[in-house]
């Protein structure tokens, strides 16, 4: 089984996507994760982010791979690096660029295959699993969004103005709303929850519901195996 859960920075999307998973003993997939990975390998290869025909380039010497709980670059454990905002709005930028989506979205339906899994992104519902059965798209107001990822910041040790942030995601969520391939849109069968006013514990129950619902639905529709 496949759930997604999309929307912009700041809705909660990560820390969902986390306990949904460990509730259904589901495999989290961080899709985010890669494309700041990406733009981590770009500033250190010394490529422009915006730059699509050098990033496209640089793409050969870059593996990104998301074993549980980590974030590798070339092999290395990158987990604590690609929070920063620099790094942030290089995700953004390179997540524009058609070779690495089409690069990172094969490597995210291969990770998928025979695998029960809940993914966090911007598209995964309307692009990357359109045929997964469950679809949530998170939305939540831009202040508190950005006071929410101050405060994530914050506690990593990193010191940013709420209008900062809320500058850079505005910028961003316009950036990845307009992109040709996989824009930010909540699919036409997603569940969209607003997460301004809910702690994480009710977000996730919400969400917990309506999994365990599609499936029930889903073992009533299986045909009963009739014994050998």
């Amino acid at each position: 089984m496949i759930v997604t859960i999309d929307g912009p920075s700041g809705v909660g999307k990560s820390t969902a996507t986390r306990e949904l998973a460990a509730r259904f003993g589901f495999e989290y997939l961080n899709t985010g994760s890669m494309y700041r990975a990406v733009a981590l390998a770009m500033h250190r290869f010394g490529v422009p982010t915006s730059d699509e025909r050098a990033v496209g380039a640089a793409l050969a010497g870059v593996r990104v791979d998301v074993p549980l709980g980590k974030v590798l670059l070339n092999g290395a454990d990158v987990s604590g690096l690609i929070r920063t905002p620099e790094v942030s709005r290089g995700a953004s930028e390179v997540a524009v660029h058609r070779a690495v989506r089409l690069l990172l979205v094969a490597s995210q339906r291969a990770a998928a295959v025979g695998r029960d899994i809940v993914c966090d992104g911007r598209d995964q519902g309307s692009f990357v699993f359109p045929l997964a059965e469950c679809k949530f798209f998170l939305v939540a107001d831009a202040r508190v969004r950005a006071e929410r990822r101050a405060a994530e910041l914050a506690r990593d040790g990193a010191t940013v103005s709420v209008e900062d942030i809320h500058r850079d995601q505005e910028t961003r969520d316009h950036r990845d709303a307009q992109r040709d391939l996989g824009p930010m849109r909540p699919a036409p069968d997603a569940v969209v929850v607003d997460t301004t006013t809910l702690t994480t514990a009710e977000v996730v129950e919400r969400l917990e519901n309506i999994v365990l619902a599609v499936r029930s639905c889903k073992r009533r529709r299986s045909p009963e195996r009739l014994p050998s």
